[in-house]
């Protein structure tokens, strides 16, 4: 699991995280949710320690992020950031390889081969494997990106808002494919503006607002008209489809 303890950031002076406690289940998918502000990626850059911590602890399978060694981290934790920088005439296959680096450290083998061509087919790029990055469109190249962490094959998966630039087929093969993942035994910590995503995939749900945790629990809890019309500030229906929460709001 990932244990969450006195978690709180500020930048400027301004409060972007206020002591947060918090556990994610391990052999989950939970959905962070909230609007825009509330601090979802800022605690997952907290836990994935792409920023250092300034208050509290974090501990992921009972390491703490703060003191285990980055190689180690990598094996256990893939991490997807908002913010993808890439190199120059990096093809997509490269980008995907590196996913491998914490395993092999520049000396790949079949294995590694293995994994990164199951992750460029998974993520429907195995046409697009030696194209250039800098040639894809937005969404192939969040897919691409998506099959890096996949590669990895690391425990737990980080995703910030993996399904931006996305369309609609595609973004429910991404979640078809975590829930396929959780099915193995992986952990997945997903961030989604998507509340309908959050409530058909996810196993648990963490609402966030002003940089503190309104409400947490599975979908069927924290996906109501009330919990979320309180931390949207709108008023919002809710319906259920197939037995899951359908999140409708009023024009």
């Amino acid at each position: 699991m990932i244990r969450i303890e006195g978690v709180s950031h500020r930048i400027g002076g301004v409060s972007i995280l206020e002591g947060i406690d918090l556990t994610l289940p391990k052999g989950k998918v939970t959905a962070l949710i909230g609007p825009n502000g509330a601090g979802k990626s800022t605690l997952l850059s907290m836990v994935g320690r792409l920023a250092p911590l300034q208050s509290g602890r974090v501990e992921v399978d009972g390491a703490d992020v703060a003191r285990t060694p980055t190689r180690d981290l990598a094996r256990r934790m893939a991490i997807l950031s908002q913010s993808n920088p890439t190199g120059s005439r990096l093809r997509v296959r490269e980008l995907v390889a590196f996913g491998r680096w914490p395993h092999h450290q520049g000396r790949p083998g079949r294995q590694d081969a293995a994994l990164v061509a199951e992750a460029l087919e998974t993520l429907d790029l195995t046409p697009l494997a030696d194209r250039f990055l800098e040639e894809l469109s937005g969404g192939q190249r969040q897919r691409a990106f998506i099959a890096m962490c996949f590669a990895q094959g690391a425990d737990w998966l980080l995703l910030d808002e993996p399904l931006a630039a996305l369309d609609m087929a595609h973004a429910r093969a991404v979640m078809a494919r975590l829930s396929a993942l959780r099915d193995a035994g992986r952990s997945v910590v997903v961030v989604l503006h998507d509340i309908n995503y959050a409530a058909v995939w996810a196993d648990h749900v963490v609402a966030m607002k002003d940089g503190r945790i309104a409400a947490e629990g599975p979908p069927a809890g924290v996906c109501t008209a009330e919990v979320l019309g309180r931390i949207y500030g709108m008023d919002l229906r809710v319906a259920e489809v197939d037995g899951k929460p359908l999140v409708l709001h009023h024009l």
